[in-house]
């Protein structure tokens, strides 16, 4: 049966129509091609392909779809993808288009079927995640074991597949780049069988994942960069499209676009961004990979301006660059580090262009590459990479092949002298020396330059260790060590370089969100950044699909939360009728439910916190300990907002303030407040240190009468 309705009948058939359209002229012409080659094929009943397997995991839907029931009388188009795949994400905009010009009232509804690469990729929370972050509205079908796949004869992702009233094949696209034909394919059809009153004008029980979760402060962070002597952070807040730039403490300092996805320059308050990933902060600059806008940008803290260095807004092919920046296409940029090639420090952004599997340079000064000529300021050019999708290592930069590149760390000083790079689909740590451009294995995968499946999670000497789609990679020059964010295992590991041995350093292996106490009893989900501060004492880690920040403490080896205050200095800072959530609290946080406390309108609470810590323990300088306010089910109590501060002297009690708003939007609610603490502290004499978090809920009696301006509370914890 199979045989009889794979991709391998269909193809010398549809070859036919492929030769007639590329000799055809006119959209006419293309037209009544697809009307000839729709009516020779409904002459054949051999076609009709597999239903779904049933008992298979479905997204994005109120239940499992059949072709022979939900999806009979639709044109179907099936999107064999898997989420790490970069030729995937860039078909998603032709999807995307194609559903804004034909619904499923016309007749089409387009299905994902999440066909896995990678183990990890196989578990339904991972896709979910992946739907989110690619904003994927259409159905998608968890196809764990790639049954339909298998079925079809499908052989690459992505690979499209339309389908007839009848669940009979019709055409298929391999690969990217089709948007035209794909256009052409589906009207086509939809005329074809629309004309033979073959369509049927029914709903498809649409029901989105992402509007049953609530509002969070990050959403899937992609990278985070270090200013140590700054003492900011600048986070890719990749689901929000944004940019985060915060102090060590985590207080907000400057939001940046977000929370709709757009192509802007300008002042803080218009500049838009679309899903950025990579990011390198210095002074008052920040350099971004615009990933889905496929640009670089620059944002001017000083100036409070955001401008493009590269790109031209649209996905390009150019392998070779050399244009200046503003007039390069470039492909899905997703990491930058800054560097010196020919020049002074930090003259080049290097960028990880994933997009075309190569390593670009940005010339923000003159400057040279390697036995390259010389490049003027703003010029834009590949370094390393033939633009072929291998694990293909090299002498000569050009002649290396990368797989995505996801992932880059500067490491210039010697013995190193090289950029690291996190080859995320060939699940490899790659060198590229900043001497002469050679490419070197330096962990994981395998030594066959066409296997990008050498995949797993092993600790042991280069090839002999396995990773899984690593994102990130930070270099610690202190310790002369690499650390690596290894996604797909949801591990932090760090390699020393000059063994070449890669060993685990946080992690259990297993996603999840829990924070020890110790680096091996952590769990993270899908860690897509990492980098290095306060000397090589800390990792900050973007825990993507936690939506959040961690930070690992190199010397204590313990897991912290990072908050991040929402109270923005910035004059774009988020609107605050948006409620935001508080950051969460480790499961071992103390939790005090106080005695209900009466209040009216306009009134003010004022709550005093007397907190101690053990015998012999002091705050921990510079970490941010925090507190932060929220209403969670009741946030017209604080406007929709979650007021947040720093800790920084417990040596006396401190006041947390709220004014009840004036306008009680229901008196026969029983609504609270909730007051969490998060406090850092290490031992007097030794090096120890630890987080603890405490909550106090309190509840308020809502009256009408108003007595007293202030109300105190008094809230007491001993750690």
């Amino acid at each position: 049966m199979a045989s009889q309705c794979s991709l391998s009948t269909l193809f010398p058939i549809q070859s036919e129509l492929d030769c007639a359209l590329d000799d055809a002229t006119t959209e006419q012409e293309k037209e009544k091609l697809v009307k000839d080659y729709l009516e020779k094929l409904d002459e054949k009943e051999d076609l009709r392909i597999p239903d779904f397997q049933t008992g298979l995991e479905w997204l994005n839907t109120e239940g499992p779809l059949s072709l022979n029931k939900e999806l009979s009388g639709k044109v179907v188009l099936l999107d064999f993808f898997t989420y790490c795949c970069i030729n995937c994400m860039h078909i998603l905009p032709d999807l995307h288009r194609l559903e804004k010009k034909h619904s499923a009232k016309d007749g089409l509804v387009i299905v994902g079927v999440h066909s896995a690469k990678f183990p990890n990729e196989k578990a339904l929370d991972n896709v979910r995640s992946a739907v989110l972050r690619y904003d994927i509205c259409h159905p998608v079908v968890n196809d764990s074991e790639a049954r339909l796949w298998h079925d079809l004869e499908v052989s690459c992702w992505p690979t499209l597949v339309l389908l007839g009233p009848r669940g009979n094949l019709l055409f298929s696209l391999v690969g990217e780049g089709h948007r035209d034909k794909l256009a052409l394919f589906a009207a086509g059809a939809l005329r074809h069988y629309g004309e033979r009153g073959l369509l049927k004008t029914h709903a498809v029980g649409i029901k989105l994942y992402r509007d049953s979760l609530p509002p969070s402060v990050l959403s899937f962070p992609g990278k985070v960069a270090v200013d140590d002597v700054a003492k900011r952070l600048a986070i890719a807040d990749t689901g929000h499209h944004r940019i985060l730039v915060v102090s060590s403490a985590g207080r907000l300092l400057h939001v940046v676009g977000g929370p709709k996805s757009g192509r802007r320059d300008g002042d803080f308050s218009e500049a838009t961004f679309s899903s950025p990933q990579g990011v390198a902060i210095k002074g008052e600059a920040v350099y971004v990979a615009d990933t889905e806008n496929h640009l670089i940008r620059k944002i001017d803290l000083s100036e409070g301006r955001v401008s493009t260095l590269a790109g031209v807004g649209a996905q390009g092919t150019d392998r070779e660059g050399g244009a200046m920046g503003p007039q390069q296409p470039i492909s899905s940029p997703w990491d930058v580090t800054l560097g010196c090639a020919g020049g002074g420090e930090g003259n080049v952004l290097w960028i990880a262009m994933a997009g075309t599997h190569q390593i670009w340079a940005l010339f923000l000064a003159d400057g040279k590459l390697p036995k390259g000529s010389e490049s003027k300021a703003g010029t834009c050019v590949r370094w390393a990479g033939s633009g072929n999708e291998e694990n293909r290592n090299n002498a000569y930069p050009h002649k290396a092949g990368f797989a995505q590149p996801s992932g880059l760390a500067s490491a210039p000083e010697e013995p190193w002298g090289c950029l690291y790079v996190a080859d995320s689909e060939s699940s490899t740590i790659r060198t590229l020396a900043l001497k002469d451009g050679a490419v070197k294995s330096l962990v994981g995968g395998e030594r066959d330059p066409l296997n990008l499946f050498a995949f797993g999670d092993v600790d042991g000497k280069g090839v002999d260790s396995k990773l899984q789609h690593p994102l990130g990679v930070a270099w610690a020059p202190e310790q002369s060590r690499l650390y690596v964010a290894d996604s797909y295992n949801h591990k932090i590991k760090v390699v020393d370089p000059k063994a070449k041995q890669c060993s685990t350093l946080a992690g259990t292996g297993e996603a999840g969100d829990t924070l020890g106490p110790e680096f091996n009893q952590s769990r993270f989900n899908e860690p897509g950044g990492i980098c290095v501060g306060d000397g090589g004492k800390l990792l900050y880690v973007a825990d993507t699909n936690n939506h959040e920040v961690k930070v690992l403490d190199l010397f204590s080896k313990t897991v912290s939360l990072f908050p991040i205050s929402t109270d923005c200095t910035d004059s774009a800072a988020p609107n605050p009728s948006a409620p935001t959530k508080a950051p969460a609290l480790p499961k071992s946080a103390a939790r005090k439910d106080m005695p209900p406390v009466s209040v009216s309108a306009g009134q003010t609470l004022v709550m005093s916190l007397a907190l101690s810590l053990p015998e012999g323990t002091k705050l921990t300088e510079g970490a941010p300990s925090c507190w932060a306010l929220s209403a969670e089910g009741n946030e017209w109590l604080l406007e929709g907002r979650v007021v947040t501060g720093d800790i920084v002297d417990l040596s006396k009690p401190f006041s947390v303030a709220t004014k009840i708003p004036a306008v009680i939007k229901d008196f026969h609610s029983n609504p609270s407040l909730t007051l969490g603490v998060w406090l850092y502290f290490c031992m007097e004499t030794g090096n120890a240190c630890m987080m603890k978090a405490a909550s106090f809920r309190q509840p308020l009696e809502i009256g009408a009468d108003r007595g007293a301006e202030e109300i105190p509370v008094t809230l007491v914890h001993a750690f």
